[in-house]
């Protein structure tokens, strides 16, 4: 059983906002975290960098109730990247590092061992240390190719194996990952698919999260 990882960009969503992305964006977010978790989909992780700090707390409060009030047969987490304090404060089930952030074991002990705490990897040796420095799961990729790394060339499925072969934490194929290619991930040992436009621009996200937790 595959898991579903959201990752949110809420000014590509259609808020009616305007160029600003303001508050017609969060909200769009709101509503688009709230189906997400009503359709099942086991994490969301809050990736609004250039939101200021006390808009992104509000957000993220006005978030963290929403996987208790799904119905779910599955435990859902909400994530925030990159800010550890943001998550604490608000109550978040963990918080997601890029591949460069402080040393994850610190950020780890300043979490507390019931909090996740995820990273993003790009390469073998990165996904090694993830796992030595006990990440509770890894994003890899790009595995294919994907609008939002023009530049960036895809891992590739072969690696993406590899890498599930011998990493010590639980890694989440990222990067082009589409309803069609999904299954080769799941079937390298991914042990889910993580995404932003999969899920936002998801027709039906409800039967996507069905699909996916089958695979």
């Amino acid at each position: 059983m595959a898991f579903a990882y959201y990752i949110t960009a809420r000014h590509q969503l259609e808020a009616g906002s305007g160029p600003s992305g303001g508050s017609g964006a969060e909200e769009a977010l709101r509503r688009k975290v709230r189906e997400a978790f009503a359709a099942g989909v086991d994490y969301v992780q809050v990736r609004e960098k250039d939101l200021p700090g006390k808009r992104l707390a509000g957000l993220v409060e006005d978030l963290q109730a929403l996987p208790e009030q799904a119905v779910s047969h599955r435990p859902l987490h909400l994530l925030v990247n990159g800010r550890l304090d943001v998550a604490i404060g608000c109550g978040a089930d963990g918080v997601h590092l890029p591949s460069d952030c402080l040393p994850l074991a610190e950020v780890k002990a300043r979490a507390g061992s019931a909090a996740l705490v995820g990273i993003s990897c790009h390469s073998d040796e990165e996904v090694a240390q993830a796992g030595r420095e006990g990440a509770s799961y890894v994003l890899f990729g790009p595995v294919f190719e994907t609008p939002s790394k023009p530049n960036g060339k895809p891992l590739g499925v072969p690696l993406l194996r590899e890498i599930c072969r011998r990493s010590f934490a639980p890694v989440f194929a990222l990067g082009g990952v589409t309803r069609n290619n999904a299954e080769s991930c799941i079937r390298a040992g991914a042990v889910g698919v993580a995404g932003i436009r999969l899920f936002q621009e998801a027709p039906h996200l409800a039967e996507l999260a069905r699909y996916l937790h089958a695979l």
